[in-house]
């Protein structure tokens, strides 16, 4: 068992990463951190001598001044550097670090120095180190305005403004849950590498992202049709633009229901990609689900019967509601990340249509069981 703690565990990358992690419990124990560690010496130490791995993924992106972000960054670093000092650890410290570290801006120093402050720590200390050059990172729950473009086109778009380009330049993207993957990698090698440069996985001009993402809006938010997906990125960028929705508000959504005296007809769903179609009875009182994806789209479609369905982002507590009802048929799709269920609330048989973007395969399942 590899005890595990991330600094920045509440982060953008640290929420995938801790999750992620998760998924693992006969490999990996998660060490909680708290950012107020950072102020308490006691309390760090402590974090630090548990560890066997420490993900070092703390860190300021973005502040009026600069300064302000390089005083931050390699003041976290120094005192996690003491802490192992302190504590004698022999932990492997892996260090998040970013392409901008040729650049010349402050953050990219930060980064730059605080990568060569920790080889200093690992030569001295017999400790292990891998410093960690990632290109620029998208997906699910990145903050607007902060994390990346993406983040910001998909948080604009979905809440119903304008992007606007500053510069149309190429940029080079590693999706959240490829670099959890490249982490784990390292993790389980258990090898020290100073500069180890993880290779971006997409590459595209800023107003191509923007194309994109404006389908994803008016053909699937406003349609509630699946787009076309030809490549991983398109959908690791479609399920990314899907989670910056106000789901809450936005379901469930009610089907168009054509009716003549023969009775009525619903189209379900439209595709611009394949998958599996399903439908299922349930009988009153029974709860289906409690489970969870990340990576694949689905979409339940009550057509008969009363339902709740639940959904409940993993690591946190809010549950979300939905009353769909057989007499005006209507669907909620599933978001990654987010544990899901529906229970027949009615007196009669509940029939739901599913459809998912992927053929279940039991040695892929993208299926992980957790209460709503």
């Amino acid at each position: 068992m590899i005890k595990i703690g991330i600094t920045g565990q509440a982060g953008f990358v640290g929420t995938h990463l801790y999750n992620t992690l998760g998924l693992h419990p006969d490999e990996f124990e998660r060490i909680d951190f708290q950012k107020s560690f950072f102020d308490n010496e006691k309390s760090l130490d402590i974090f630090v001598s548990q560890c066997d791995v420490i993900v070092h993924l703390a860190a300021m992106n973005r502040h009026n001044e600069p300064q302000v972000i390089y005083d931050t960054n390699v003041g976290l670093v120094q005192k996690l550097t003491q802490s192992l000092i302190k504590t004698k650890s022999k932990a492997h410290v892996l260090f998040s670090s970013s392409t901008q570290e040729e650049r010349d801006n402050l953050y990219g120093k930060s980064k730059k120095e605080g990568r060569e402050m920790m080889i200093s720590w690992a030569k001295n200390a017999g400790g292990k180190f891998t410093g960690m050059i990632i290109p620029n990172v998208f997906g699910p729950f990145g903050h607007p305005n902060y994390n990346s473009v993406v983040a910001t086109f998909c948080h604009k778009l979905a809440h119903g403004e304008t992007p606007t380009i500053d510069v149309d330049g190429v940029v080079r993207l590693i999706y959240v849950g490829e670099l959890v993957t490249a982490i784990l990698k390292e993790i389980r090698s258990g090898e020290s590498d100073e500069e180890l440069s993880v290779p971006y996985t997409a590459e595209a001009k800023v107003s191509e992202l923007l194309n994109l993402l404006q389908n994803y809006k008016t053909g699937y938010q406003d349609n509630g049709e699946i787009p076309a997906i030809n490549t991983t990125f398109e959908l690791n960028l479609f399920n990314t633009f899907r989670c910056y929705m106000d789901i809450a508000t936005h379901y469930p959504v009610k089907y168009v229901q054509h009716t003549d005296p023969r009775g009525s007809f619903v189209e379900i769903i439209r595709l611009g990609v394949g998958g599996q179609v399903s439908f299922s009875t349930t009988v009153p009182g029974i709860t289906r689900g409690n489970h969870y994806h990340t990576r694949k789209i689905e979409r339940f479609a009550v057509i008969k019967g009363k339902a709740l369905i639940q959904l409940r982002r993993i690591g946190t507590d809010e549950v979300l509601d939905f009353y769909l009802d057989g007499d005006e048929p209507s669907y909620v799709d599933m978001p990654i990340w987010y544990t899901h269920n529906i229970k027949n609330i009615g007196d009669e048989i509940l029939y739901t249509n599913f459809w998912i973007n992927e053929f279940y395969d039991p040695s892929d399942a993208d299926t992980y069981f957790e209460n709503v």
